[in-house]
């Protein structure tokens, strides 16, 4: 690296897509590829997928991506706001029309392609399963947490110079790839029937070009779960799910089963956005180019990851919805706390199922301002299963061994799905439920409760006991407020900026010191205070935690 260089771990730089030149070398705006008003082609990977990418997705959609983020409305903010970076008069590029037809909302920030959304970074984690049955398992165990880490770890506050209303990327990514055309949208409304707030299914016009009109973007929640586990009600399935009913009945005629199937069916809705020529030419049976293909760019806040054809890798979950951190010692917390989770659940059998509309709740409400603290999250209430399970390793003494599994799953449960969640806030679910009286039933333990029970369990040395101790505390006090999220502290530092005008626009001045202030924070992870001590106070004058190698950035895994 250059010598005014330093690698920090934001999300999103606070100024991409703004006019200043924040790129070095420079390169102006609306290239052939993106054809984007802020963003240089020259910002993509050069690799072709990357620029291939872009271009499908607006070609298919028949526009460039629309991305409105609810701008934050502070005491000088011009309202209703305007997004004062958009030109209305660029004439490049046919899709320079877009803004002259109503993409760039009142009250919003418009951003108009890709890299506004996978120039993100975050936090994710890939788990190796000892077989199917695990996998599928976890896949569905961890899918109900998703929203809750992603409030957890909140990190987003500014776009494109402004400052947001939402705390999280999520959406914004959501957008950024959002492939489907005004048909499967559902823009294509009957004229009788415009100005309904809702629309049934006879509002809209016939469908003339697609096959579905489909919810949500290729990056969204989670729609499916896959586990045979007899605790699986029919009441938790999404009821809007669209699945091709004739790859579906394939793949059953195939031999495999109709929840896996009906899973495939889905993700299989969609149209491959990048295909190699050499990949169309011959049809080799040796390879799963083609299913990796749709597989990879269905990007949901869980993925299961089958074994490739020709490697020895076994059965994958991969938990996705985390934001990156500012420091190693939150990545790995946050990392090795979702690991500890796993653990939990096979140990102890538990059972975190919600219906799956409400985990899509739960994922917009995980973007309001602050929703760790303000916001409230539907979860299950009594996760242990009706007989109580056994805890032990594969080899008696120790906890990196998946544990065994309870010999005599569960009864199905009966009674309305309705009474089994209820709405907790972030402290509740994390740190656990305070009875109103002894009279009351058993409360919700908390989840790290739930990782200290398990760690109870298995032989963990002392020196390691109290390393994860102080990963838990992170854990534990983000989620009760004394701690703030990375969202939090980004927003307070712009609004105390003797610069800040109170007029929502985080300017190069304000931006510079921000970053500045990141990589104080992340060289000294706050130890002895100072910047940034309402994110680590409890470290103060602590030597070194965590390190280097235990987390990963995007799309790698532990």
């Amino acid at each position: 690296m250059e010598a005014n260089e330093y690698p920090i771990t934001m999300t999103t730089f606070p100024r991409l897509g703004t006019a200043d030149e924040f790129i070095c070398p420079y390169y102006p705006p609306s290239g052939e590829r993106l054809r984007s008003q802020f963003l240089p082609d020259e910002i993509a990977n050069p690799h072709i997928r990357f620029p291939t990418l872009a271009a499908n997705i607006r070609s298919r959609r028949g526009r460039k991506v629309e991305i409105n983020v609810p701008v934050f409305r502070d005491v000088n903010t011009p309202w209703p706001f305007q997004d004062p970076t958009v030109n209305y008069d660029l004439h490049n590029w046919p899709e320079d029309d877009d803004v002259r037809n109503g993409a760039a909302k009142e009250n919003h920030i418009y951003m108009d392609a890709m890299a506004f959304g996978m120039g993100s970074c975050c936090l994710q984690i890939t788990f190796q399963a000892k077989n199917i049955t695990e996998g599928r398992r976890l896949y569905d165990q961890l899918s109900p947490l998703g929203p809750i880490m992603l409030a957890l770890t909140a990190a987003t506050p500014i776009y494109k110079g402004f400052l947001a209303d939402t705390d999280v990327r999520w959406n914004q990514i959501s957008r950024a790839v959002d492939d489907r055309t005004a048909e499967e949208l559902g823009e294509k409304v009957c004229t009788q029937y415009r100005s309904m707030a809702r629309f049934n299914a006879h509002s809209y016009q016939p469908l003339k070009n697609d096959r579905w009109r489909t919810p949500k973007s290729r990056y969204a929640s989670n729609s499916t779960y896959i586990s045979q586990d007899p605790r699986l009600r029919k009441e938790y399935m999404d009821p809007d799910l669209v699945v091709d009913e004739d790859l579906k009945r394939r793949l059953v005629d195939g031999g495999m089963d109709d929840l896996l199937a009906t899973h495939f069916a889905h993700l299989f809705i969609r149209d491959p956005i990048v295909v190699f020529a050499e990949d169309l030419k011959e049809l080799d049976l040796n390879k799963t180019d083609h299913f990796e293909n749709l597989q990879s760019t269905n990007w949901q806040h869980m993925r299961f990851k089958p074994p490739p054809h020709d490697k020895d890798t076994g059965w994958r979950v991969e938990f996705r919805p985390m934001e990156i951190q500012l420091t190693d010692f939150e990545n790995a917390a946050f990392a090795i706390f979702i690991v500890l989770i796993t653990r939990a659940i096979l140990s102890f059998d538990l059972n975190f199922y919600i219906p799956i509309p409400r985990t899509t709740e739960n994922m917009e409400t995980a973007h309001a301002r602050d929703a760790v603290n303000g916001r409230r999250f539907f979860f299950r209430k009594k996760p242990f299963p009706s007989r109580p399970a056994k805890v032990a390793s594969s080899n008696g003494t120790s906890g990196t061994s998946t544990p065994a599994q309870t010999p005599s799953r569960p009864p199905t449960p009966l009674g309305p799905v309705e009474d089994e969640y209820e709405p907790m806030t972030i402290n509740e679910i994390i740190n656990g439920q305070t009875p109103n009286s002894e009279a009351e039933e058993a409360a919700f333990p908390g989840l790290v409760p739930l990782v200290e029970s398990y760690l109870n369990s298995v032989n963990v040395d002392v020196e390691t006991r109290c390393e994860l101790a102080r990963y838990l505390d992170l854990i534990r006090n983000r989620a009760n407020g004394s701690l703030w999220t990375a969202a939090k502290w980004i927003r307070t530092f712009v609004r105390s900026h003797a610069e800040y005008k109170g007029d929502s626009v985080v300017s190069e001045g304000v931006c510079f010191d921000l970053v500045k202030a990141v990589e104080v924070i992340t060289q000294g992870e706050c130890r002895g205070g100072g910047v940034g001590r309402e994110m680590f106070k409890m470290r103060s004058g602590e030597g070194k935690v965590g390190g280097r190698g235990e987390v990963a950035n995007g799309e790698g895994s532990i």
